[in-house]
């Protein structure tokens, strides 16, 4: 009888990992498994299987695990070989025996490859971008997530559910995820973002808003060889008329180092810091149609007006919110990560890194589709790209190599063809039509509403 995971394991190889076949080959994943030193007993769920099963999972719009399994099932039906139980309990297993860290790692190894291919013209003055932003998610509650990811605490025990804080760092071209970062609620956001400076290399350039506009961010990304791009901090007074005038607007000045060392820095590390630091201020005007111009002041380590004119700034600059804001939206409500079903926060963990790799995955399919088509990445649709993708898991899986080749042409000429449509004058309130229940909000924990129910 043919070995199923060996099956299993080619199928989800020329489907689901068909998009990363060059940028992620099989040789490199179990390589990072033997470092990991992972044995497994004889079970049709490998390292392999269980990885790509869980990334697909991901990409389905029914999340469940039973969902996973039946696709398993059908396609070894399929290839003519008995499939395996429908319990779910021997891949929920696996699941949880697959190193988090090997999930972790494989998500800048994609992005690393992914942007190698971008020709040099492509990115913004010759340098590579990356754009940083924060978010939330929600998971079960269960007393092992309270202790690691408590609850807001305005809600009443027993009456919410467990949050996670997130830093992501998006690379501006590919949009793909280049690192994260996952802590409490409780954690700073800036905090978290200086451990992902790390990632940086010399020549990079950074974009972030408002709250990284400060002396201290500034100098860390400097430090790096690095170079940023943030929105000043609204407690911070600009006046053009001081420093070295570079232009309306535009101006070199001398920062100071705040006197007082921030709680999140060790005295030592506060002390390392220059006593002054020059930063150039400029004046950006955001235009929208129909709307009157937005004047806005950022602050950046790029110094040289002439090669990096207001202009280009500007333009950078505009691209934020879509680098960041809408890539999040895409990972959290396309991908349905706002609420994790995980009980245990390495469950949480392991989903969050999942499903930052479903969505990596995409991008590289949106990127390969643009590479010979006259539209960019932003022009094509996330959710179409997807829609499509899973269209054709089965077909990729099942059929034969040349079969297969035509299967993946269709996908990229669909998603090239799939633009997002253009509404450069859409301005909507921010209310809701459809009325919720008329039920009451939880103020209880659900047992104690369940006793009074009995009594």
């Amino acid at each position: 009888m043919p070995n199923r995971a060996c099956i299993l394991k080619q199928q989800f190889l020329q489907s689901v990992a068909s998009p990363w076949e060059k940028l992620l080959p099989d040789s490199l994943v179990q390589e990072l498994l033997a470092k990991e030193k992972i044995t497994y007993y004889q079970s049709i769920y490998t390292p392999i299987v269980t990885l790509w099963a869980m990334i697909s999972q991901v990409l389905d719009p029914d999340k469940s695990l039973s969902q996973a399994v039946k696709r398993m099932s059908t396609w070894l039906s399929a290839a003519g070989v008995k499939p395996p139980s429908s319990d779910t309990g021997a891949y929920s297993k696996a699941r949880k025996r697959l190193p988090e860290k090997l999930v972790q790692q494989l998500v800048p190894i994609v992005a690393e490859a992914l942007e190698k291919q971008v020709p040099i013209e492509q990115q913004w003055c010759g340098r590579r971008v990356r754009v940083l932003d924060g978010t939330t998610v929600l998971m079960s509650d269960t007393p092992e997530n309270q202790a690691e990811y408590p609850q807001h605490s305005n809600q009443k025990p027993g009456c919410g559910f467990p949050i996670a804080k997130m830093v992501v760092l998006f690379s501006l071209v590919t949009g793909a995820v280049v690192s994260a970062g996952i802590a409490s609620l409780a954690s700073s956001e800036i905090v978290m973002s200086r451990l992902i400076y790390a990632n940086l290399v010399p020549d990079d350039v950074i974009l972030a808003d408002q709250a990284y506009g400060n002396y201290v961010d500034l100098v860390l990304v400097k430090e790096r060889g690095a170079d940023a791009v943030f929105r000043k901090n609204h407690l911070r007074k600009t006046d053009f008329r001081r420093g070295k005038k570079l232009g309306i607007g535009d101006h070199k000045v001398v920062w100071h180092k705040p006197r007082q060392c921030p709680n999140h820095m060790t005295i030592e590390e506060f002390e390392a810091l220059p006593s002054s630091f020059i930063v150039r201020e400029v004046c950006l005007r955001i235009k929208r149609r129909g709307f009157r111009a937005e004047r806005i002041i950022v602050v950046t380590t790029l110094v040289d007006a002439k090669r990096y004119t207001v202009e280009k700034l500007t333009f950078l600059y505009g691209l934020r919110w879509s680098a960041a804001e809408v890539n999040l939206r895409y990972v959290k409500t396309t991908l349905k990560m706002e609420m994790l079903t995980a009980k245990t926060p390495v469950m949480v963990r392991k989903e969050i890194w999942t499903h930052l790799l479903a969505y990596t995955l995409l991008r590289t399919i949106m990127w390969q589709a643009v590479s010979w088509s006259k539209n960019t990445v932003f022009q094509l649709s996330f959710q179409s790209t997807r829609q499509q993708f899973n269209l054709l898991l089965t077909l990729l899986a099942t059929t034969g190599k040349r079969q297969q080749g035509q299967w993946r042409q269709l996908l990229l000429e669909q998603v090239a063809t799939n633009l997002l449509t253009i509404r450069p004058d859409r301005s909507e309130p921010r209310v809701l039509k459809r009325r919720p229940k008329p039920y009451p909000r939880m103020q209880e924990p659900r047992s104690v509403l369940k006793a009074k129910l009995r009594a």
